[in-house]
């Protein structure tokens, strides 16, 4: 039977939160009948052995419905409820034999559960012992744990699909480290231990911590990789990322008010915690990436509460520091910590967000956004494909999000932020193309909305820098992923091939959408970026029509007005203002750039055999426009423009005569494909008479782009200077003025002054007005 259109929008809009909403109350009355449970599980060991034989007596008459509670527990609440298996209770109240074989098992068990509670660390107990919230955490603890060695593949598989099941508090407590430093007191002798203690008892009497501690601390994790230690300089760290938070209401173990202790704790925490951590857990990576740690060891389950700490802690020092040095001290920590945390996947999500943020923040140097994207980098190669999704959306979100604004002074780290990006989407190309049609998609979906709304301000959706930056940046993905030689070499097509269409389908719908003059710089970039595309794929795309619309627009063909205006820089332009249409330094712009980016694109098609016929089309319309401009009476009488279109007009021709030369010479027919493949291919492309034009025009146009750059730095710096010069001539003229104020408030005080006193004091200050 065909599903009706309501079930699949139902299925689409609505499916995932009714599911998840049943799925939340559910919890919830699971969560009710567990406490209510562990209620009654006290009260029971809180009576009297007669209290208890009285209720034993009472057990059968309760147990059907409790039976029937059970059988009516689906199988998620049956596992949401903690796994309280009512086994024993059955076992227990089956005495109506005579019977007592039931009875040393439960004392049996009681004796075990006495034990457990002596061995186990007594911070636990104290921790605990107050409140029903820390024993419920306890028991949910033990509990996991003994699911983790009976059935580590269920236990698996909470921990990719449930991880908030097995996720407790960040401030959780770690005292049971300690019992994992046993050894480090049986290697020592006992006085050392009790000089040791003592020691311990000294730091723990006083809250302050101080710099001979911290170095105890540093010494004992460098020569015995102490865990002791190491929970607490975690401690401190905790404490440290947390001293500038005037709303926080947590108090923690230490408090530090010593630059030089705040300075050594992080960078004793920051360097030797992985050193630790490394020595204890050691982390086995592959030749392709893949990393093995020991989270089924019980060492490591002991440890999760002081990583999932420690890693909350970088999280919220990565959102406050400013330092570059300490940015790239703690993303270098923070990668080396990462294969320990994978399995906590709300706290990686969120570590996600902060080093993305820090990645994409344009005050930061590039080193420290290297190392941010060297942390992204290492996520992709080792995580799994969830995490994989999430670090490739929020670094397309932080792209997006910091090119709103583009100037001379940012577009290079703009264009730093692209090409690492796009780095990441090859390493796994399967998430790679789904995360990326998703967001080409909606580049599509904003293009359609900005045509078939015929409002006034519909196309700003899509002429904006935010949409050209990622249609760039979908364009650099392309042409680094499905480069044809990288191709050739993996022996396959890249999983990405398939973008290729819909990037140039929307690049060529935006470059159309308002053919005017003022937005030919916008429509410049897009044909960079197909030119880009075309060039690393060997894929046609035709640009030649683009760019003879903008030499046949009213702006090209009418005789420009002289203008004093600064020439518009269209590497950085995507709009022109109207002071700039109709202006000569316009439309000498706008020549030179169809000139550049004509040459640009034949030139990937010099060697093909098929290049006169590519050409003939635009060589005639192009000889057409310049016998139209050049007219005497109806031209635009600018040389310039012309000059340089029928330049290229000669190197097209002397190319087309060229390549016919040598195919003349071929004895293939043209259905041979080996053939035309093949043909030129030993010759380099700047060896014909096109090449050998462009790469001379490259070679010109960088010397003049290096002669630019030097002048802006130039100009940078003496306006530094200059704002510099202002800045402390300023403070010295507000000194001066503090002092006049001084000198007037002494002559309110002094009585007495004669008139001649009184004008030259007038004198002064005319002068100093005057200066």
């Amino acid at each position: 039977m065909p599903v009706s259109k309501a079930t699949k929008k139902f299925q689409k809009d609505k499916l995932g939160d009714v599911i998840k909403r049943r799925k939340d109350v559910a919890k919830v009355k699971q969560r009710k009948q567990m406490d209510a449970k562990k209620r009654e599980r006290k009260a029971r060991d809180n009576e009297k052995a007669a209290d208890l034989e009285e209720e034993a007596t009472k057990k059968p008459k309760t147990n059907g419905a409790k039976d029937d509670k059970l059988g009516e527990m689906s199988m998620d609440q049956f596992f949401q409820g903690g796994f309280q298996i009512p086994e024993m209770k059955k076992k227990s109240t089956k005495p109506k034999t005579g019977k007592r074989k039931r009875t040393p098992v439960d004392e049996d068990a009681d004796q075990a559960s006495d034990e457990d509670m002596q061995d186990a660390p007594s911070g636990a107990d104290e921790s605990g012992s107050d409140s029903d919230s820390g024993d419920d955490v306890d028991t949910h603890k033990e509990q996991l744990a003994g699911l983790a060695e009976k059935d580590p593949e269920f236990y698996k598989y909470l921990k990719e699909n449930d991880a908030e099941l097995l996720d407790f508090a960040e401030d959780a407590d770690l005292a049971e480290i300690d019992a994992l430093s046993a050894s480090e007191d049986e290697a020592t002798p006992r006085k050392k231990q009790k000089a040791a203690v003592e020691d311990d008892d000294d730091e723990d009497s006083g809250n302050e911590l101080n710099l001979k501690t911290v170095q105890k601390w540093k010494a004992s994790m460098e020569s015995k990789h102490s865990l002791r230690a190491m929970k607490e300089v975690v401690l401190a760290f905790r404490a440290a990322s947390h001293m500038n938070d005037s709303e926080s209401s947590k108090t923690y173990k230490y408090s530090i008010t010593d630059p030089d202790v705040y300075h050594q704790v992080q960078v004793t925490t920051l360097h030797l915690v992985p050193k630790v951590l490394q020595h204890h857990l050691p982390v086995k990576e592959s030749a392709g990436g893949r990393i093995r740690v020991p989270t089924d060891s019980k060492k490591f389950r002991t440890l999760t509460p002081l990583l999932k700490s420690h890693t909350v802690s970088i999280h919220h020092l990565l959102e406050n520091l400013s330092d570059s040095k300490t940015l790239q001290m703690t993303l270098d920590s923070l990668s080396n910590m990462l294969p320990y945390i994978l399995s906590f996947k709300k706290v990686v999500r969120e570590v996600i967000r902060s080093v993305a943020s820090v990645w994409s923040d344009s005050a930061n140097n590039d080193g420290t956004r290297v190392s941010a994207f060297l942390v992204l980098r290492r996520l992709v190669v080792i995580a799994d494909p969830s995490i994989r999704e999430a670090v490739l959306k929020q670094v397309y979100q932080g792209l997006v999000k910091s090119a709103r604004n583009t100037t001379i002074h940012n577009i290079q780290g703009i264009n730093l932020m692209k090409n690492t990006a796009a780095e990441l989407w090859g390493i796994d190309p399967t998430v790679g193309y789904t995360t990326g049609f998703g967001f080409i998609r909606q580049l599509a979906i904003h293009l359609r909305t900005s045509i078939t709304n015929k409002t006034k301000d519909s196309y700003k959706t899509v002429y904006n820098w935010q949409y050209i930056h990622s249609l760039d940046f979908w364009s650099r993905v392309i042409s680094m992923h499905c480069e044809s030689l990288r191709e050739a070499e993996a022996g396959k097509p890249s999983p990405l091939r398939p973008l290729i269409y819909p990037v140039v389908q929307v690049t060529l719908g935006a470059m159309r959408l308002i053919p005017t003059s003022q937005y030919f710089p916008l429509r410049f970039q897009l044909i960079r970026s197909l030119l880009r595309i075309a060039q690393a794929t060997s894929t046609y795309i035709p640009l030649a029509p683009a760019l003879v619309e903008v030499l046949n627009s009213a702006e090209m063909k009418k005789p420009p007005k002289p203008s004093t205006l600064k020439a518009l820089d269209f590497s950085i332009s995507i709009r022109a203002s109207k002071a700039f249409l109709r202006t000569r330094i316009y439309q000498d712009g706008i020549g030179e750039q169809v000139a550049e980016l004509l040459a640009e694109f034949f030139i990937l098609w010099t060697k093909n055999i098929a290049f006169p016929e590519l050409a003939l089309p635009v060589i005639v319309m192009l000889k057409r426009w310049v016998k139209a401009i050049t007219k005497k009476s109806s031209g635009n009488k600018n040389t310039k423009v012309s000059s340089l279109i029928a330049l290229l007009v000669q190197k097209l021709e002397a190319n087309s005569r060229w390549v016919e030369e040598k195919r003349n010479k071929v004895e293939f027919a043209p259905n041979n494909r080996a053939g035309v493949e093949s043909f030129l291919k030993d010759v380099e492309w700047d060896k014909s008479p096109l090449g050998a034009f462009v790469a001379g025009q490259r070679k010109s146009r960088e010397q003049k782009q290096k002669l630019l750059e030097e002048a802006r730095k130039t100009e940078d710096r003496k306006r530094k200077e200059s704002e510099k010069y202002e800045k402390s001539n300023g403070e010295v003229f507000a000194a001066e003025d503090d002092d006049e104020d001084e000198e007037e408030e002494e002559e309110v005080d002094l009585d007495g002054l004669s008139d001649e006193d009184l004008e030259m004091d007038d004198d002064d200050e005319e002068e100093s007005d005057d200066e």
